[in-house]
């Protein structure tokens, strides 16, 4: 799953490096939900 999740966030991330911002896997727990941290000019 963990890689899955990596895969689609490779795919939008260069949207979000155009507008100043990147985005970070930080887990992915047993029962399907993700975190990120938004950085850059995402965060907030």
């Amino acid at each position: 799953m963990r890689e899955k999740v990596q895969e689609a966030l490779e795919k939008v991330r260069p949207f979000l490096q155009r507008d100043g911002g990147d985005v970070k896997l930080v887990d992915v727990t047993d029962d399907g939900i993700v975190k990120v941290k938004l950085q850059g000019a995402c965060h907030g």
